[in-house]
């Protein structure tokens, strides 16, 4: 019996490890020539960190070419936005008008908005302030003026970088980018 089996008999599997991470080393030296050492990276040579932040699981989309002309042409809208705002405890959604007739579903007062998180499967409401009323413009709309309203995220179920949409009677935004 050679003398790395005695050894092996007499130490048991940590010397088992041990040996076969020695055989490993030596036979790759041996089968690398002989070359410079190569530089150790140092701390200054790292790439800066860009955010701290959690980065979303969504890839940022332009709308596809057929949700570009389909927005104006059967709501009279664009420029659809979703955004958190700073707080997080309320998101905001808005659009630019162009047809005023077309949109006018959109400000209507019998039609209640929710702003669906399919995430959290939470249904976000516009909260009704005492003195001021909803937190959404219901005023008659006007040719290119940009609208909005604030729907309640208490609890932050829905956060920026997630998907949502946004159902207002029978117009319905799917998949917009919470920012």
């Amino acid at each position: 019996m050679s003398r790395v089996g005695k050894f092996l008999q007499e130490h048991g599997v940590a010397a088992m490890l041990i040996a076969a991470i020695a055989t490993m080393a030596a036979s790759s030296q041996a089968a690398t020539p002989t070359a410079a050492p190569t530089p150790t990276p140092t701390l200054a040579a790292a790439p800066p960190a860009t955010h701290s932040g959690k980065s979303s699981p969504y890839r940022r989309m332009k709308l596809s070419e057929r949700a570009r002309e389909f927005y104006p042409a059967v709501w009279g809208i664009d420029r659809l936005r979703v955004s958190s705002t700073s707080s997080g405890n309320l998101i905001r959604f808005s659009y630019r008008v162009l047809e005023p007739k077309l949109a006018k579903a959109l400000g209507d007062h019998e039609s209640t908005p929710y702003l669906y998180a399919p995430r959290s499967h939470a249904m976000l409401q516009i909260p009704t302030m005492e003195k001021i009323g909803q937190l959404r413009q219901l005023n008659a709309a006007e040719a290119d003026k940009e609208y909005w309203m604030a729907f309640s995220n208490k609890g932050n179920l829905v956060r920026p970088g997630e998907r949502v949409n946004v159902i207002i009677g029978k117009f319905h935004a799917d998949g917009l980018l919470v920012e």
